[in-house]
């Protein structure tokens, strides 16, 4: 059997009967379905090279451009990690 990828021009043949059966919002394409996936991923865990590989970036730094506010526990398992080493250092109030 012959697998041949999805382009644009065909796409919309097949995934708006597909969206209106899941009740799919109507105007979410893949672009939004990408985000979901990659943003899926980062919650539960996944790592930056893991998200790369996923959706098929270039390079892990364009993974993380994108995504970088999605990964929120970042700051702070960085500050644990320097506090740990160190000692624990007290939190400047931000402002």
């Amino acid at each position: 059997m012959l697998l041949l990828p999805i382009h644009r021009a065909t796409w919309a043949h097949i995934w708006a009967p597909a969206a209106r059966t899941a009740r799919i919002p109507k105007g979410t394409g893949l672009h939004g379905l990408r985000h979901y996936f990659a943003t899926l991923l980062i919650h539960r865990g996944a790592s930056v090279k893991a998200v790369q590989l996923a959706l098929g970036h270039s390079t892990p730094m364009v993974t993380l451009n994108t995504y970088v506010g999605e990964w929120p526990e970042a700051q702070e398992r960085t500050r644990v990690l320097v506090d740990d080493a160190l000692g624990h250092v007290p939190r400047v109030p931000a402002g």
